[in-house]
């Protein structure tokens, strides 16, 4: 092989190991996303079923006064 083609392999395959660790940080960038929508989304899920029960009682409060 030439020395201009290993020069040109050698810049593809540095280009391909930069691309390669970018795409692993967004990745890692996503994940943690992922997890903090996740976690946002049990505490609303949490306050869902609580207001659920509350709910729940009071109109049982109201079905008791109406009978």
């Amino acid at each position: 092989m030439s020395l201009e083609l290993l020069s040109k392999l050698e810049a593809s395959i540095q280009n391909a190991l930069e691309q390669i660790e970018l795409l692993k940080l967004e990745l890692d960038e996503e994940k943690q996303k992922n997890l903090s929508l996740s976690e946002q989304n049990q505490r609303l899920q949490q306050e869902l079923n609580t207001w659920n029960d509350k709910v729940s009682g009071l109109v049982g409060l109201l079905s008791d006064k109406v009978e």
